[in-house]
């Protein structure tokens, strides 16, 4: 079995404005403005304060341009999980050592009505 990878990644965003004294959501807004990104505050708000499932290439350019940044320092990836190779699970009930005629045993539950013992 092939090993399984998670890859996630770390949006630096706010990290980099407050290296480059922005602190404000705001702040940001007339700098994207000015390089042809029109976003909402909310827009903006969120692709600071959340890390972004996508982003337009576009935009991402521009918040490199702003920050004088490079690609990899605001976006960083990153193995989230390993999964361990395990064994195959048995295909036939044989080899759990179920055999044809032999009693498995099962949780029952006993439920009474009312009148009846």
């Amino acid at each position: 079995m092939p090993e399984q990878r998670r890859i996630g990644y770390r949006w630096n965003l706010r990290t980099l404005m407050a290296q480059r004294n922005l602190w404000k959501t705001t702040e940001l807004m007339p700098l994207l403005r000015s390089r042809g990104i029109n976003l909402s505050e909310s827009q903006v708000y969120r692709l600071v304060t959340t890390v972004p499932e996508r982003i337009p290439a576009r935009t991402f350019a521009a918040l490199c341009d702003i920050l004088d940044c490079t690609p990899n320092d605001l976006f960083e990836p990153f193995v989230e999980m390993r999964a361990a190779a395990t064994a195959n699970a048995p295909q036939r009930s044989e080899d759990l050592g179920i055999q044809p005629g032999n009693p498995i045993a099962k949780r029952i539950r006993l439920v009474t009505t009312e009148g009846s013992e």
